[in-house]
């Protein structure tokens, strides 16, 4: 509930309270008027002691009761002039006793358990005593005034009780909202940090498996051409093709990069296209095993930077003697990208460092995949992606 709807129901609550004391002051003052005992003069006395306290309520029990907590010295000078204007009248008429229906609930709301509790018993028993001395009237009526009284009492008690209780369950939940408003800031501010973190995570992993794989793969190509220049210009020239190739490729991928869209190799082209230009811009053999199916993007997309990497690596690690090959199964339930090379391998468990291998693990498992390295020092590597898909229905 926003602000303005809870100061909204507050005051309404409020206005609710004002007319409930407003109509017990006037049934009181009625009341007093119109009994018989005491004599009319009295009456008139008792029931102008009433009248002040109409201005006292307005001026200072409305703020009062309104403070969150009220201020105790002012609660108890307030109600020390209820009292003072209250008890006089009820000496006088006993009927001015309803009015406790109006004022009791107010010390319990202004004051602590303790102080109210006095409170409360000053303003049940002190007007019956004070009577009894002023009228002397008959043993059956001044039991009858006991008994009521200490029922009031008791009633008061409860009630006041109650009353208390609420305001602390009302504080309590005030204090938790305001709790869980800074909570809720608090973790509307960490997961804007940690969005922001898992962006740039993203960005930084899509960066390192598109352009800056392709930047590795142009200078290892300029190296290769560098090589063959004297020796063998159609091959330096076949390498060249695979350098303009490479460029534009990491152009398109900086594109889709930008704009947010799938990765170019992939745009408007099969997987096991895509994964066939990608080999043999890498010199690579790609194998195809089982029915090529319609597959969800995010699957597509992994597979696809998988193999991006383990070739990247493979280029790099394996030796430019090595043989590789990529290897794509379509079975039931998974699809299985693996990349093979013959080449110097080494220690899995050595390995780290960098968003190589990491973050590859960190892609498949994002879709709910697995990736397992196999190598050995001269003995070649395997890297083998393997990710559970459901399989889109194609009409």
């Amino acid at each position: 509930m926003s602000d303005a709807a809870s100061a909204y129901h507050w005051e309404r609550s409020f206005r609710l309270w004002d007319r409930y004391f407003a109509l017990i002051w006037v049934a009181t003052v009625a009341y007093v008027l119109a009994t018989e005992q005491p004599g009319w003069p009295l009456r008139a006395v008792a029931a102008a002691l009433l009248v002040p306290l109409v201005p006292l309520y307005v001026v200072a029990g409305r703020r009062l009761i309104r403070g969150d907590p009220p201020d105790q010295r002012q609660a108890i000078g307030y109600l020390a002039a209820a009292l003072a204007l209250f008890l006089p009248s009820a000496v006088l008429a006993g009927e001015t006793r309803v009015l406790t229906f109006a004022l009791i609930p107010q010390c319990f709301m202004t004051l602590r358990m303790r102080s109210a509790l006095v409170a409360v018993a000053v303003m049940n028993l002190v007007p019956v005593a004070g009577w009894a001395l002023l009228w002397w009237p008959g043993v059956r009526e001044v039991a009858f005034d006991v008994l009521f009284s200490v029922v009031t009492l008791a009633f008061s008690v409860a009630v006041g009780s109650w009353i208390i209780r609420i305001i602390e369950q009302s504080q309590e939940r005030a204090e938790l909202i305001a709790e869980l408003d800074a909570s809720r800031h608090e973790v509307g501010r960490l997961s804007e940090a940690h969005g922001a973190l898992a962006e740039r995570e993203r960005l930084a992993r899509e960066i390192h498996d598109t352009l800056a794989q392709g930047f590795t793969s142009v200078v290892m190509l300029i190296q290769a051409v560098e090589a063959e220049l004297e020796h063998d210009v159609p091959e330096a020239r076949r390498h060249l093709r695979l350098m303009d190739e490479t460029a534009r490729q990491n152009l398109a991928e900086a594109r889709a990069l930008v704009a947010g869209g799938a990765p170019a190799d992939l745009d408007g082209a099969s997987l096991p296209d895509a994964l066939g230009r990608l080999a043999a811009r890498h010199d690579a053999a790609l194998e195809v095993t089982g029915p090529v199916r319609t597959l969800p993007a995010g699957p597509e997309v992994v597979a696809l930077r998988a193999c991006q990497e383990a070739l990247a690596n493979a280029r790099k690690h394996a030796g430019s003697s090595a043989a590789v090959g990529v290897s794509l199964a379509y079975a039931d339930d998974a699809l299985t990208v693996s990349v093979r090379d013959d080449g110097r391998g080494f220690d899995p468990l050595a390995a780290c460092g960098g968003y190589g291998l990491a973050g590859l693990r960190a892609r498949a498992a994002e879709v709910g995949g697995t990736t397992e390295v196999r190598s050995a020092p001269g003995d070649g590597t395997v890297v083998t992606v393997r990710l559970p898909v459901l399989w889109r229905r194609t009409s």
